[in-house]
């Protein structure tokens, strides 16, 4: 088994599922799956680890099935997070630099960042993202990028997502015990969006909208960046339940109807349609209307749909949302679930897959929405690395130059001695 340092890993620890997903980039940017598993969740419930041992035995049980199907051995992961306790604000922060003279460096603005990371928290809350809006530079606003600008007063508008501190500590904990280490923990509606979203969509306007089992994880873009986030504690279990109560059928069974015969929209459902369920033991076939099935699913669907329509309403920009809605993650895989939001909401709709950073005759499983946190987790996982690539680069070639400065001190000061010497001579 091999351990390049090229190959990234992301880990989607979700509700109903844990997946892993092992990629390499090839020369043109685009990431080649080398293995994928998933396995059943036990320890999540609506996105927060419930039970460490049940998902550290998931973790374990995910991770030998990938690095026998990739050949890899993997000691580090990208994990996502995601769940109810996770918030998003807003905030403004501001530094004063010393040297007017020089240009504005990516330095300044990591100083500036790393400022936001120590603002003061309620107890128990802990900052996961600082997510730049804008920079104004000496009262200069709408600035996206101001690298390579003159300026003393260095502002920045931020949007900040935090989490509970004990959630964060037992993913971490439930990593670490499957012998792991965490590279990087990132919102999974962040990695979804990586994965399903184009910068023409980002840019014009789009509320990102992910089914998961457990929760909907919703980020609004809109010129490019990221203008809210919200996590919304409903998603494909919520609708399981309510067929499982509404058929009087065990859960496994809910979960088979809802995968092959359920539908977002009753009407278009024919009243004739029937599936027959096996009973318990001993007990006669239940028959249930696929129509009737569907009335369940849209009621809470809707339901769902309200709520993400309230968080765009909320953040201001629906009305600035050219690109309207994609929708990803398992609850995507739903008949007629476009259908519906663009019902509900008036907005365009469309599903994202994320096979668009996958390179061809990919493994067929992995373009599915389902895997849309895993896919971008793999992405964001490559982000990381080149940008410590960069900073590596840039912190070599400042010590190359300090270096050459110090040499030419060095020589000028010996060229002072020689004349030195030469006047004491004479």
């Amino acid at each position: 088994m091999t351990e390049p340092n090229d190959i990234v890993v992301g880990l989607d620890i979700g509700t109903t599922k844990i997946c892993a997903i092992v990629g390499r980039k090839n020369e043109h940017g685009k990431i080649e799956v080398l293995g994928m598993a998933r396995t059943e969740s036990t320890g999540v419930m609506r996105g927060v680890v419930a039970n460490i041992d049940k998902t550290v035995q998931s973790i374990k049980k995910v991770m030998e099935e990938v690095e026998t199907k990739s050949s890899v051995a993997i000691k580090v992961v990208n994990v996502g997070i995601a769940g109810q306790h996770i918030k998003s604000l807003q905030n403004r922060g501001s530094i004063t630099r010393d040297n007017v003279d020089s240009e504005i460096s990516q330095k300044d603005i990591d100083r500036l960042i790393d400022n936001m990371y120590k603002i003061i928290m309620l107890p128990g809350v802990e900052i996961v993202h600082v997510l730049p809006q804008e920079y104004i530079v000496d009262n200069e606003p709408g600035i996206k990028d101001p690298i390579g600008m003159s300026g003393v007063q260095l502002e920045g508008n931020f949007h900040i997502i935090t989490g509970q501190v004990t959630a964060i500590n037992n993913i971490n904990k439930c990593v670490n015990k499957a012998e792991l280490d965490v590279n990087s923990m990132v919102l999974e509606p962040l990695a979804s969006s990586n994965a399903v979203l184009s910068e023409e969509e980002k840019e014009a306007g789009v509320a990102l909208v992910d089914i998961g089992g457990g929760t909907t994880d919703t980020a609004i873009f809109q010129d490019g960046i990221i203008r809210h986030t919200a996590v919304i504690p409903f998603g494909g279990n919520s609708i399981t339940e309510d067929i499982k109560e509404g058929c009087s059928i065990i859960h496994n069974q809910a979960e088979l109807l809802k995968i092959k015969f359920g539908s977002a929209l009753a009407s278009e459902n024919q009243e004739n349609e029937i599936v027959a369920i096996p009973g318990l033991r001993g007990r006669e076939p239940k028959e249930i209307s696929v129509k009737n099935l569907a009335h369940i699913i849209q009621a809470r669907l809707e339901e769902i749909i309200e709520q993400v329509y309230y968080e765009i309403k909320n953040s201001g920009y629906e009305k600035k949302l050219i690109a309207g809605i994609v929708i990803t993650g398992g609850g995507a895989q739903l008949k007629h679930i476009t259908q519906l939001i663009e019902y509900v909401t008036g907005m365009d709709a469309r599903v994202g897959y994320p096979n668009e950073h996958l390179t061809k005759g990919m493994i067929e499983e992995v373009k599915s929405p389902m895997y849309s946190t895993g896919v971008g987790l793999v992405i964001n996982g490559f982000q990381s690395l080149d940008r410590q690539n960069e900073q590596l680069v840039a912190s070599h070639s400042q010590r190359s130059s300090s270096g050459k400065w110090i040499d030419s001190i060095i020589k000028k000061g010996q060229e002072w001695l020689l004349e030195d010497d030469k006047d004491f001579e004479k």
